[in-house]
């Protein structure tokens, strides 16, 4: 979730959501999951800190079934009188709650510009959000989740050993000869894999 202040991104007010009840990929359910949050902590009057400003208008990111799951979250948050439009990227439609007919924007309108700005940068956001993850789950491996094997004895194995397989395979004795590796840690890995 990003923030603008007057016409400029407010990268300190940034907020990312882990999605905690949807599983798999439902945009919709998503979308209703954190805007329902979000403002189910300022409704819960958890207006200090993170949640203090409310927003004069909140912006989504698509077409009307993505404004319809935030009205949803919303309404979920028991939060209402919040300004709240749609901008689906195809023909840069802005939606509004219970109209249904887009407003267009002129294509030279200083409005349209921002609102494509605020898009463009929540894309970037959460771009360069998940590929942090997806790299992040790309060098994590079964040796991460072993107590008292952290990225200097992870690296020592797979240095000795070339490959987690070989590791696996490797006996007690083995694992215990890699330095830094001593025989109850060795026994930790082998019961772990």
């Amino acid at each position: 979730m990003i923030v603008f202040e007057n016409g400029r991104p407010a990268k300190k007010e940034y907020r990312r959501f882990a999605i905690k009840t949807v599983v798999g990929s439902n945009d919709f359910a998503m979308m209703r999951e954190v805007i329902g949050r979000r403002f189910r902590h300022a409704a819960d009057g958890e207006s200090n800190g993170k949640w203090a400003s409310i927003p004069d208008l909140v912006i989504v990111d698509g077409g009307k079934g993505q404004l319809s799951a935030a009205v949803a979250g919303l309404e979920d948050a028991a939060w209402s009188d919040q300004p709240i439009v749609s901008l689906a990227k195809e023909n840069e439609e802005l939606f509004l709650p219970r109209i249904s007919d887009p407003v267009v924007l002129p294509r030279d309108s200083q409005a349209l510009f921002l609102v494509q700005r605020v898009r463009d940068e929540a894309h970037r956001f959460a771009v360069t959000f998940h590929r942090q993850k997806r790299s992040k789950a790309t060098f994590q491996s079964r040796l991460d989740e072993i107590p008292g094997v952290g990225p200097k004895r992870k690296q020592a194995l797979l240095r000795q050993f070339g490959s987690l397989k070989a590791i696996k395979e490797a006996d007690a004795e083995a694992l215990a000869t890699v330095p830094g590796i001593s025989r109850v840690v060795a026994e930790q890995i082998k019961a772990a894999l």
